[in-house]
């Protein structure tokens, strides 16, 4: 008898829909922290919003964090442990839209939270079951 105890989660083998499937999610993550990383880079020549400084230096840090990220996401490198960051910069996405700009899970006229909720849920998905077989996690061995 198998003890399942004993798996490693990198053992396990996706058929092609699923391949399929991981790969469609990257690239949709990756897309989206692409554009929102891109979207933060003026914030180093000016301040446009007058942020507090811990502000302006945390959008600068995530700028370069979500870029990176989302290329380890789009060539599957390290794929988990840049899903589960992502997954954590979302959090703090979150942390933002209910604490700080007080919006509720879908307002009127706003995305309010729902929005970084999904992302979240498409990086735990990333972080749990890997890139897939086409990555290059793959390639080295590691799902």
């Amino acid at each position: 008898m198998h003890d399942i105890s004993k798996t490693k989660s990198t053992d396990m083998t996706y058929s092609k829909s699923q391949n399929l499937s991981l790969f469609i999610l990257r690239l949709i993550i990756a897309s989206i922290f692409v554009a929102a990383g891109y979207a933060k880079f003026p914030m180093w020549t000016s301040n446009p919003y007058n942020l507090g400084s811990f502000d302006l230096n945390l959008t600068r840090f995530l700028s370069i964090a979500e870029l990176l990220g989302a290329l380890g996401v789009l060539l599957g490198i390290f794929t988990r442990l840049a899903a589960a960051c992502l997954a954590i910069v979302m959090a703090g996405a979150i942390y933002y839209c209910v604490v700080v700009y007080k919006l509720g899970f879908f307002p009127a006229g706003s995305a309010g939270w729902s929005f970084p909720l999904c992302i979240m849920g498409g990086c735990i998905i990333l972080a749990t079951f890997g890139a897939g077989s086409w990555s290059v996690d793959a390639s080295r061995g590691k799902k």
